[in-house]
């Protein structure tokens, strides 16, 4: 498929070329073409990038769920359990720097191609190695190679940023978003049926699901999917975005959603497990709630997107911070008092709300750079080249806010167990929670509701 455009006024009715699967040019901001040519071609690669990032985020999540099948014949303590939950995060987090700059090297289509494929090796590795008997090292060494399912969501929202035209950025990347964290909820759902009808002594089961859906997703990229012909020069694009103080500030607030959302993500099973242990005695017991809190926090993150659309990505942000806070002093609260219900709706309420923050803070990503885009025209620039600088700015500073936030999953998951080492409950990373949002919900409103209110709402 080609979207070529030379013309604003005949881009829209231009053929496509047969058998071609790239885009010479793109003007998703011009009305006429988005009406007629840009909206249909974007929302095809929507589609099918979602379907590789929920994937990847399935195999991503996955030490969330075989954790809950290591029973005592695997001879490992909570503590050894909380780590290899926090390793495929942090190699994630990692993996996500480079998986962003691949969209703009190879293309799109190409490297989602590619990014699924290598989702193989995890869940072929996991499906013949995890057995009784299995060194801790090699555990880890599993769950390691896990992260790799991290690193598609920044290559998925690099490259669907560039499809959608500002006014629709904060809902496209929401679905695009919320379509792959489900992936977190999916493979806990289906470590449930696996647990529910093969028994805990059979976990290869669970990675063995996932081969035929990595097969398809990978298919499903190389037939319907487009790449960009001559993306723009983003050889420095990372180098230059790291010297944004923009950068440090979002990636600070990411962490405070999606940290969130991913640590608490792979800790909810081993949380309950542990700290409920006398209401959870069997794995089956806590995997019939923690696919809740990623399920709602999933679905409500293209709300995120929309509410920001609509009343400001700054503005949602700090209201959602608040309600965060709000979250983590229930979950406080429920464990000084040992209160399930209380503590689960808590952690319910956290994932519902880091959802919301992971929509809103991604729209406030691209407004912060047309706003200087903006501002770089009044000044003078020539506007496409601002377009493009605005473009390129904001698809860098998604991949590292993307690492950065991913790895705040890792310090989630080690201020648990730290907790829990010292304490025997996780009060502490309770409270340490609750601080870190009331923390970002003033870095919010001074950076971009009282100070530079016009970068981001």
């Amino acid at each position: 498929m080609s979207a070529t455009v030379h013309d604003p006024a005949t881009a829209a009715t231009a053929p496509p070329r047969p058998r071609s699967r790239s885009i010479a040019e793109w003007q998703p901001e011009d009305p006429a073409f988005w009406e007629r040519t840009g909206a249909a071609v974007a929302r095809r690669n929507l589609v099918f990038s979602v379907l590789s990032e929920h994937i990847g985020f399935s195999v991503w999540s996955l030490w969330s769920v075989l954790v809950l099948f290591l029973g005592p014949q695997y001879h490992i303590d909570a503590a050894g359990k909380f780590l290899l939950t926090a390793v495929p995060t942090a190699v994630g987090s990692v993996l996500r720097l480079p998986y962003t700059t691949a969209v703009g090297r190879f293309g799109g289509r190409n490297w989602t191609i590619v990014s699924a494929l290598l989702l193989l090796v995890p869940t072929v590795l996991a499906g013949i190695l995890l057995k009784p008997g299995v060194s801790y090292g090699t555990l880890l060494l599993l769950a390691a190679v896990a992260g790799v399912g991290g690193g598609n969501f920044a290559s998925s929202m690099a490259n669907i940023n560039a499809f959608y035209p500002q006014r629709l950025k904060g809902w496209a990347l929401g679905i695009n978003a919320g379509g792959g964290n489900l992936g977190v909820a999916a493979v806990q759902l289906v470590g449930l049926l696996v647990l529910a009808t093969a028994g805990a002594a059979h976990p290869r089961l669970l990675p063995l699901v996932y081969l035929p859906l990595i097969v398809l997703a990978a298919l499903g990229a190389a037939l319907r999917m487009d790449n960009f012909e001559a993306p723009p020069n983003r050889r420095h694009a990372l180098r230059d975005i790291c010297r944004e103080p923009h950068t440090w500030v979002m990636s600070v607030l990411y962490v405070g959603t999606f940290g969130s959302f991913i640590g608490f993500g792979f800790a909810f099973g081993q949380v309950l497990q542990v700290q409920f242990h006398d209401q959870f005695d069997t794995p089956i017991k806590a995997a019939y709630l923690t696919f809740l809190g990623p399920l709602l926090g999933s679905l409500v993150r293209p709300v995120g997107g929309r509410m920001a659309d609509r009343w400001g990505g700054a503005t949602v942000t700090c209201w959602n911070f608040a309600a965060m806070a709000v979250g983590a002093g229930v979950v406080l609260t429920a464990s000084e008092q040992h209160s399930l219900p209380l503590f689960v709706a808590g952690f319910i309420a956290l994932f519902v709300f880091s959802g919301i923050g992971n929509g809103s803070t991604y729209k406030m990503i691209p407004a912060v750079f047309q706003a200087k885009a903006r501002a770089a025209v009044l000044g003078g620039a020539d506007p496409a080249e601002a377009e493009r600088t605005s473009q390129r700015s904001a698809t860098a500073l998604i991949g590292v806010a993307g690492a950065i936030g991913a790895f705040g999953g890792v310090l989630v998951n080690l201020a648990i167990r730290q907790s829990f080492l010292s304490a025997h409950n996780g009060n502490a990373a309770y409270l340490a929670f609750l601080l870190s949002y009331a923390f970002c919900l003033a870095l919010t409103w001074v950076v971009y509701r009282r100070g530079q209110s016009g970068t981001a709402a």
